[in-house]
């Protein structure tokens, strides 16, 4: 058994992340949002500090309920800007919000998941790196989704953001081959129709 991939740790709420979700693949929409737009109040921040805030960060975005937040005008900004317990940068609160008016018109037209998981064929790529240092920063495939999001209306979805996002939802398995999690993870990368949702 080898070690796990090493910026997991020490603290427990970071092993457990890497243990239990980290590259599992994702295939409901609103989850999907989710993940994209804490991907997002990452930027400029360590995963650590949105992780230890998630659970507020989902009290006080309606649970990422994007029909709910698209909706939104100053007074959500307003109260979001006075929560101490979430990230409280306004230009990434309105970047939710054009987020999700985006994911709407995405999810109407083929389904956000969809959208997303057919890049790759509805199948996660497997790019069993040796060590983190192989692991990139973006790839081209993460430019592309990055750019066709921007295209469609998301904001703060670089190439960079975009290529942590799917690492995290598991449109690719970056786990390392020592690590513990990087079989079971590949064992759920067999073929599926992103678009069945129950």
């Amino acid at each position: 058994m080898g070690d796990r991939c090493s910026w997991a740790g020490p603290e427990q709420i970071y092993l457990d992340y890497h243990d239990t979700e980290w590259g599992v693949p994702e295939y409901d929409s609103r989850a999907l949002f989710e993940k994209l737009v804490l991907d997002g109040f990452q930027a400029g921040l360590s995963w650590i500090t949105i992780l230890k805030k998630r659970d507020n960060f989902r009290a006080a975005f309606d649970g990422f309920d994007p029909e709910r937040i698209a909706r939104w005008g100053e007074a959500e900004i307003a109260r979001c800007l006075a929560d101490p317990g979430i990230v409280r940068h306004r230009g990434k609160i309105e970047g939710a919000i054009s987020n999700a008016r985006a994911w709407a018109e995405i999810e109407a037209r083929k389904g956000f998941d969809r959208f997303l998981w057919d890049y790759v064929e509805s199948r996660p790529l497997q790019t069993n790196r040796a060590t983190m240092a192989e692991v990139p920063a973006q790839t081209p495939l993460s430019q592309r989704i990055s750019k066709d999001l921007k295209a469609a209306g998301f904001t703060f979805c670089g190439p960079t953001i975009v290529y942590a996002f799917m690492q995290a939802v598991g449109i690719v398995n970056d786990h390392i081959v020592t690590c513990p999690r990087h079989g079971p993870v590949a064992a759920l990368g067999g073929p599926r129709a992103a678009g069945n949702r129950g």
